[in-house]
């Protein structure tokens, strides 16, 4: 390692100290104020003197143990949480990454069973609202298929009329009459949505009355899809498209 590289990393790790410092100082003043704390109880409790937590405050505090910095973070009721951040030499994780590994899923399954697939395509005319996360086009059974993800489900409703007003632009703008479009809804397989699903098990049969083992078949295996809209679940961890089915 070079000398100027070394002179490099620590200037750029003193400056990162003092933001840290002015940062914790700043939320100490503010959470001790809240705690109705002078300077000199909250030292009392912790061993310091009221001169030092008054620099600590300042943002004098690039110095201070990290033994002090938990104690005054527990006398002030906000434990210190310390950790190392993601590694700088690894790529960035995209923020929208589980949405793009589940529409990996859907892309690779089309593609492999020779259908045209389309990432985010715009649902019709400037004036039609909003993207379809991923559109399948089959030439052989003469569907156009328009998939929606959902990480978590946070307005059933005002999902379940935007993937209708997508159904409807798509409509008009197929490339001919003989196509016909069909939609399903792919739920992110975690805790939330499962418990979304549970307690609203009319709702989903009333909006997705296609079967959902069909439509897994149509996705992983190229089958034609239902005509009536259908709903399934999709895992990124495992790769995996399965039914969804309500409890009795």
């Amino acid at each position: 390692m070079t000398r100027s590289r070394r002179t490099n990393e620590l200037l750029e790790g003193d400056r990162e100290a003092e933001r840290l410092g002015l940062v914790l100082g700043t939320e100490l003043r503010a959470a001790r104020r809240r705690a109705r704390l002078t300077q000199a109880e909250l030292g009392e409790q912790v061993g310091l003197r009221r001169s030092r937590v008054g620099e600590l405050e300042r943002g004098l505090g690039t110095s201070a143990t990290l033994r002090n910095w938990i104690r005054l973070g527990m006398a002030i009721g906000r434990p210190l949480a310390v950790a190392f951040s993601r590694d700088l030499s690894m790529a960035p994780e995209p923020a929208d990454a589980g949405h793009l590994a589940a529409q990996e899923i859907v892309l690779g399954l089309a593609a492999r069973s020779g259908r045209r697939v389309f990432f985010e395509l715009p649902s019709g005319a400037s004036a039609a609202p909003g993207v379809i996360d991923v559109a399948i086009r089959d030439d052989r059974q003469l569907v156009l298929i328009l998939i929606e993800i959902w990480n978590r489900l946070m307005d059933l409703g005002a999902g379940a009329r935007s993937t209708s007003r997508k159904v409807a632009a798509v409509e008009v703008s197929k490339p001919s009459a003989n196509f016909r479009v069909a939609s399903c809804w792919l739920l992110v397989d975690n805790a939330a949505n499962r418990a979304i699903v549970r307690r609203f098990p009319e709702i989903f049969r009333a909006r997705f009355p296609g079967s959902s083992g069909l439509w897994v078949r149509a996705l992983i295996g190229g089958e034609a899809p239902p005509r009536e809209p259908g709903v399934a679940w999709v895992d990124p961890r495992t790769g995996r498209i399965t039914e969804l089915r309500h409890r009795a």
